[in-house]
């Protein structure tokens, strides 16, 4: 898993050391918005449309309590609020506020800029190359759709 002759790193030692660089980039955001890394992604799930607290644990891998605090906590700073579900009034959802909105309008492009200059030393093929493998990895493994 270390370092190959050829100046390689291999799969897994790029993959994880990948997550970390992107997971760092997004976390100093994050920081800079106010926010936890933890926030910004619950925030970045809301931005197309409220979303159950099921639906969210789910597409977060959070546990029912694990994901009850995270959405406690954000609400506290009135960047999201439950609501009922208009399907199920037994039900809420949990949706991005006015504030939530303008924050996440900012925290989400900047973040994209952030995570897009990593890869600013490579060239279109390889962009390219670099983004369809990814995709395909993202794909193979059922990721949920978090980043838009």
């Amino acid at each position: 898993m270390g370092a190959q002759g050829d100046g390689e790193i291999g799969v897994v030692n790029a993959l994880v050391r990948g997550a970390f660089l992107v997971n760092a980039v997004y976390a100093e955001s994050a920081r800079e918005h106010g926010i936890t890394s933890q926030q910004g992604v619950l925030m970045c799930v809301l931005m197309a449309q409220p979303r159950g607290m099921g639906e969210l644990g789910g597409m977060l891998g959070l546990a029912k309590s694990s994901l009850t605090g995270l959405v406690d906590r954000t609400e506290r700073l009135g960047l999201v609020r439950r609501e009922p579900d208009p399907a199920d009034m037994r039900a809420v959802r949990v949706a991005l506020t006015a504030d939530g909105r303008a924050l996440i309008d900012g925290f989400y492009p900047e973040t994209c800029r952030r995570v897009e200059k990593l890869a600013a030393g490579l060239g279109d093929d390889e962009r390219a190359a670099l983004a369809a493998l990814l995709g395909r990895v993202v794909m193979d493994n059922d990721v949920p759709v978090i980043f838009m």
